[in-house]
C-alpha cells in the first residue's frame, strides 16, 4: 500500500539501476486462413510479458516504482512496498503537472507548480536538480495543455492560436531553432474576377466605391469647364460689411486731414446714408437673383432623376423580355 498526500498525477516503473523499463508490448500478426474453420475463428494475440528479473527467493528487490502527487514524491522497492524514498515537493501550492521522463543517459522527475516554479528532481534519489521561476498559472488552458516529454522538452497553448515550446537542456537548446515549424502555409490570394458589363448595365446593385476611384487618378483628369464658383448664402453680407468699412476708412482718412465745418457732418452723413442704402438694394436684388436660379437648378434636377427612372425601368423590361431568348432568337 502507497500512500500520498493529494491526487496521483504520474507513476512509472523502474529497474533494480534506476533505469525506466520499456513498455511490453508484442507485434500481432494474422494467421492464414486456409480454411473454414480458421476464418470463423477470431485471431488472438498470444500474451507474453517481459518483465524485468525479480528474485523468486524474494530475498532482495529487484524493481522500483516512482511515484507523483499534488504534493510528495515517493520512490517504493518492488515487491517489497518499502519506501526507498519521499519528498515534500511543495508546501502551500500544489503540483499541476508532473512527468517521469528520461534526460540525456539518466532519467529523473520534472514537475510543473501552481506558483509557476520549474523542479527537476533526480531518480530514484529524489535530489533536487533545477527550482527555476518559470511561469504563473494565470489561465486554466496552461493547466490543461501542460506537457512534458524526453530531453527535457515541453510545450503548452499560450494562446488559442499560440504553442509556446521549451527545454530545460542545454543540448537540445542549441537545436531548438531547426525545430521550428509552421502551422499554416502562407499563400497568396486570388485576384478578383472582373465585373461583367451586362450586371452593372441590368440592375447589378449597389456597389462600394473607393474614395481614389471617384477623385483619384484613376478616375481621370477633371474638366475645368464643369467646376463653377457658386458664392454661398453669406457671400453678399461679407462683401457689403466690405465695402462699408472701406468707405468708413476712406471718411476717417478725410476727416484726419480735413476739419470741416458744421454743415460738412451733415452731407457727409447723409453721402455715407446714401451708398449704404444703395449698396443694400444691390445685395437685395443678388439675393432675389440667387433664389431664382437655385429654383432652376431644382427643377432640372427632378427632371433629371425622373428621366433616369424612366431609363432604369426600360432597360429593366428590356432585359426580361430578352432574358429567356437565344441569340438566334434575337
Amino acid at each position: 500500500m502507497f500512500r500520498l498526500k493529494g491526487s496521483i498525477l504520474s507513476m512509472s516503473l523502474l529497474d533494480c539501476n534506476g533505469a525506466l523499463i520499456p513498455y511490453s508490448f508484442e507485434s500481432w500478426r494474422e494467421d492464414s486462413k486456409d480454411s473454414k474453420e480458421k476464418r470463423e475463428r477470431t485471431p488472438t494475440k498470444t500474451s507474453s510479458t517481459k518483465m524485468s528479473p525479480t528474485n523468486p527467493d524474494g530475498l532482495c528487490d529487484r524493481q522500483f516504482i516512482a511515484i507523483a502527487s499534488e504534493k510528495q514524491a515517493g520512490v517504493f522497492a518492488l515487491p517489497s512496498q518499502n519506501c526507498v524514498y519521499r519528498k515534500k515537493l511543495v508546501d502551500f501550492d500544489f503540483i499541476v503537472k508532473a512527468e517521469i521522463i528520461s534526460m540525456k543517459d539518466s532519467v529523473c522527475l520534472i514537475c510543473y507548480a501552481s506558483n509557476g516554479h520549474l523542479m527537476v528532481f533526480t531518480l530514484p534519489s529524489l535530489k533536487p536538480l533545477l527550482e527555476v521561476d518559470f511561469l504563473p498559472l494565470a489561465d486554466l488552458r496552461i493547466s490543461r495543455t501542460f506537457s512534458f516529454s524526453n530531453k527535457g522538452h515541453g510545450l503548452y497553448l499560450a494562446t488559442p492560436t499560440e504553442i509556446q515550446k521549451f527545454t530545460v537542456c542545454q543540448e537540445f537548446s542549441h537545436q531548438y531553432n531547426n525545430m521550428l515549424g509552421d502551422l499554416y502555409v502562407p499563400h497568396e490570394m486570388p485576384e478578383a474576377p472582373k465585373e461583367s458589363f451586362f450586371k452593372g448595365l441590368f440592375g447589378g446593385g449597389m456597389r462600394n466605391l473607393d474614395r481614389e476611384e471617384l477623385f483619384g487618378e484613376s478616375s481621370g483628369k477633371a474638366n475645368r469647364s464643369v467646376a463653377k464658383h457658386i458664392p454661398g448664402p453669406n457671400a453678399d453680407i461679407q462683401a457689403l460689411n466690405a465695402r462699408t468699412t472701406s468707405v468708413t476708412g476712406k471718411a476717417n482718412r478725410s476727416v484726419a486731414k480735413h476739419i470741416p465745418g458744421p454743415n460738412a457732418d451733415i452731407q457727409a452723413l447723409n453721402a455715407r446714408t446714401t451708398s449704404v442704402t444703395s449698396e443694400i438694394g444691390k445685395a437685395h436684388q443678388l439675393m432675389l437673383e440667387r433664389g431664382d436660379k437655385l429654383s432652376q437648378l431644382e427643377e432640372r434636377t427632378e427632371r433629371m432623376a425622373n428621366e433616369a427612372q424612366q431609363f432604369s425601368s426600360s432597360a429593366h423590361l428590356l432585359m426580361n423580355k430578352y432574358k429567356d431568348k437565344k441569340w438566334y432568337q434575337l
